[in-house]
C-alpha cells in the first residue's frame, strides 16, 4: 500500500455526496482514540493542512505506552524542519530525518505494543505507517497516513479531503465554515477543544449544523485525550475497537470491517 493508498482516501477534485456529516481537523501522527472517534463519526474528514504548524501539538508526536503499563506515557515525536521557520504550514514541514523517525517509530511501538495478543493488528497499521517514511518527507502527509491505516483497520468508509485544495476564507471560524459549505456538509462534528473558541455566526450564515462531540470520559476513555488509539487496539483488537467507535456515533450504524 503506497502512502496515499487507502479505501478511505478521496481527491478534492470529486467532493463527497452533499448532505453529510464533517470532521475538520489536523493531521495528528498515530492519532488520540478521542481524534479517531471523531474522525470514525463523520462521512468525510477535511485534513486541515494549510494552517501552522505547531510544535507543542499532535502534528508530528503522540503519546505511547506498554499495554501492561499505561502509568509509563512516553512521547513519539518525529524531528521535523520549519522551512518557513513558525510561520511554516502544516502541508510544508518536512522530516529532519525520515529514516531515523522510521526506525524510532519501528522500535516504539513494537516495544510498547508487540505482547499484544492483537499484535498482528497492531502490525499491520506500523506496516502502512513506516511505509509512509518512504514515500514522503512531509511530516503532515505521514500523521495522516497513520491516521488512515487506523481508520481503515476498524472499517471506516469515509473519504477524505484537504483544506489547501479548497477555496476557504482566513479567520478560523469563518474557515472552517467555508470548508463544511464548500463540501455540501449539513453538519460539522465539533470537539470540546473547539467549542472553546468557535464562533457560530459562519455556521449559522452558511446554513450547517454545529454539533458537538463529545466522547465518555470512563473505562476505555479515560485515557481517549492523552494516549495513542493503539493503546486501545492493543487491548480490543479491530473488531471491538470498531465497535466502542461505534458507540460514540448511533447514527453510522454497524462498521465494516475489511475482510482479511
Amino acid at each position: 500500500m503506497s502512502a496515499t493508498a487507502s479505501p478511505a482516501a478521496s481527491s478534492a477534485d470529486l467532493l463527497p455526496r452533499p448532505g453529510g456529516v464533517c470532521a475538520i481537523h489536523q493531521p495528528n501522527f498515530l492519532p488520540r482514540l478521542s481524534t479517531l472517534a471523531k474522525l470514525f463519526a463523520a462521512d468525510y474528514w477535511i485534513v486541515l493542512d494549510d494552517v501552522q504548524f505547531a510544535r507543542r501539538d499532535y502534528q508530528h508526536r503522540a503519546r505511547i505506552a506498554p499495554i501492561d503499563r499505561p502509568d509509563l506515557v512516553h512521547w513519539l515525536s518525529l524531528a521535523t524542519h520549519l522551512p518557513g521557520g513558525r510561520a511554516t504550514l502544516i502541508r510544508d514541514a518536512r522530516l529532519a530525518d525520515p529514516q531515523r523517525s522510521r526506525d524510532q517509530t519501528a522500535q516504539a511501538i513494537r516495544h510498547c505494543y508487540r505482547r499484544s495478543r492483537h499484535w498482528q493488528q497492531i502490525s499491520t497499521v506500523l506496516d502502512v505507517v513506516l511505509e509512509g517514511f518512504t514515500g514522503s518527507d512531509r511530516t503532515g502527509v505521514v500523521a495522516e497516513n497513520s491516521t488512515r491505516a487506523l481508520l481503515d483497520l476498524v472499517g471506516w468508509r469515509g473519504e477524505i479531503i484537504r483544506s489547501s485544495q479548497l477555496p476557504a476564507r482566513r479567520e478560523r471560524s469563518q474557515r472552517l465554515a467555508d470548508l463544511a459549505a464548500v463540501t455540501g456538509a449539513t453538519t460539522y462534528l465539533c470537539g470540546p477543544g473547539g467549542l472553546r473558541y468557535l464562533d457560530h455566526g459562519p455556521f449559522k450564515a452558511a446554513d450547517v449544523r454545529v454539533e458537538p462531540f463529545l466522547t465518555p470520559t470512563e473505562g476505555l476513555w479515560s485515557n481517549s485525550r492523552r494516549l495513542s488509539a493503539l493503546y486501545s487496539l492493543s487491548e480490543l483488537g479491530a473488531a471491538g475497537l470498531a465497535s466502542a467507535l461505534a458507540e460514540t456515533a448511533p447514527w453510522k450504524g454497524t462498521p465494516r470491517l475489511p475482510t482479511a
